[in-house]
């Protein structure tokens, strides 16, 4: 079979086999000139953009974990499975009881198709993520204490590729890819029969960008919603972006939803750091102008901000795919506090602070997920890095916890890390959605 691949504006560029003929011509267009450390820190390094005839695809195909393989942790860590044989688990949430809720979720499915979202399907379907949404959250429970869940039940059902959640009192709420939802809780419950209640609906259609995370305030009034774009840089014009592409806060006594900070291309896990009380957010950026830019990153959000997307990356350097331009947008973009490298897809995070279970050394900073690159050759991310933090702010060079996940040939993937948590006893928890596991990582015992 043959298919005619429109990328972007460039018009019909080549004609392609799918297959393994398909990957090999548009998979090695250009590579990266720097290493992923360039493109971290507070000072990234940003190159002139490559634009190129085809994107860099590099992928690595999906092949498991055997057993008693595992990921590989940092020295004085150690890493053993809290839960195995899930499907696509996404995204987690500790409740107070202890009980850690998992999202097993997979992108919708949509009757809105281009060609350019047929390839990134296709891209996708390579790297584990093209079946269907299981639609759950799943509980597990550890009971004797031992580090392993050996309670398992399914929590909610029949959700629309549900993500964040967050608990308010008695009430749960669950962000599914079109619409927020409240669910009656009781301490220790391990299942909701009742019918949710549509709190407000959520950008969908396309869903370029589907996963919509939450972080309820300190004072349990409003709800920060992250919402992704539905493009990579507004392919498809500045329409189909309307409500995307930000952080939204919910006003749950109202039901009002308005801008929080705007301009970020893909938001994903949000945290308020523990000395500040700051509200700060990981952030995915954009793709196919070679494998050395744009790094995702971290950075505290200032309300009414905007950060650039898509119009400009890292302050005022002009996208210049995006058409018409908006300069006064550009002109008072901000510029992110730390880069996390190029691709790397950076999504979970949590802040290390209650982490009693690691060794101190671990317990002043921020872990993040690195669901891995497509983007760039040779690969970035497929592993959990720590940032240390001072005073409320980055200060000092990420460090490898997890790693592993890829093979030693980088040619086929263990799993990919996704949602991060710390347990009741403060271990710390990883979402492997490729790999279908929940990993625990704590301290090497004395």
């Amino acid at each position: 079979m043959k298919l005619w691949i429109r990328w972007g504006s460039i018009g019909v560029i080549g004609l392609a086999v799918l297959g393994a003929a398909t990957w090999k011509l548009v998979a090695r267009p250009e590579s990266a000139s720097l290493p992923v450390t360039a493109g971290t820190g507070p000072h990234p390094a940003l190159p002139q953009p490559n634009h190129t005839l085809f994107p860099t695809i590099n992928i690595a195909t999906p092949v498991g974990w055997s057993a008693g393989q595992k990921p590989v942790p940092a020295a004085g860590l150690s890493v053993a499975a809290y839960a195995h044989d899930l499907d696509h688990p996404r995204w987690l949430y500790r409740l107070p009881n202890g009980d850690i809720l998992v999202a097993e979720s997979n992108s919708p499915k949509t009757d809105i198709l281009t060609v350019k979202n047929r390839i990134a399907g296709l891209v996708m379907g390579k790297m584990g993520a093209g079946e269907a949404s299981p639609n759950r959250i799943i509980l597990l429970r550890d009971t004797t204490g031992n580090g392993v869940a050996d309670t398992r039940t399914v929590f909610l059902d029949h959700l629309y590729s549900p993500f964040g959640m967050a608990l308010i009192g008695n009430d749960l709420y669950v962000a599914n890819a079109n619409a927020i939802f409240r669910f009656p809780y009781h301490d220790g419950d391990t299942r909701i029969d009742a019918p949710g209640t549509k709190v407000t609906d959520l950008p969908a259609g396309y869903n370029h960008h589907w996963t919509k995370n939450l972080l309820a305030s300190p004072d349990g009034r409003f709800l920060y919603v992250t919402i992704g774009s539905n493009s990579n840089v507004a392919d498809n014009g500045m329409q189909v972006e309307e409500g995307r592409a930000r952080i939204d806060r919910l006003d749950l006594s109202t039901g009002q939803l308005t801008p929080y900070a705007t301009g970020m291309r893909n938001p994903n896990g949000l945290a308020f750091e523990p000395e500040s009380g700051a509200l700060w957010v990981v952030v995915n950026e954009r793709d196919e102008i070679g494998s050395d830019l744009v790094p995702d990153y971290i950075t505290s959000v200032k309300e009414g901000a905007f950060y650039g997307w898509p119009y400009s990356y890292y302050g005022q350097h002009v996208d210049t795919r995006v058409s018409p331009q908006r300069p006064d947008l550009v002109a008072r973009a901000v510029v992110p506090d730390y880069a996390l490298g190029p691709h790397t897809a950076s999504l979970g995070m949590v802040f290390s602070h209650d982490a009693t279970e690691l060794p101190d050394t671990w317990r002043h900073g921020l872990f993040i997920a690195q669901h891995g690159s497509w983007n760039r050759r040779p690969k970035s991310g497929y592993k959990v890095v720590y940032v240390p933090f001072a005073n409320g702010q980055p200060s000092g060079t990420p460090v490898d916890v997890l790693t592993g996940f890829l093979t030693p040939d980088e040619e086929h993937m263990h799993g990919r890390p996704v949602g991060l948590t710390l347990d009741h006893s403060g271990a710390l928890l990883v979402a492997d959605d490729v790999g279908g596991a929940v990993w625990r990582v704590t301290g090497n015992a004395p």
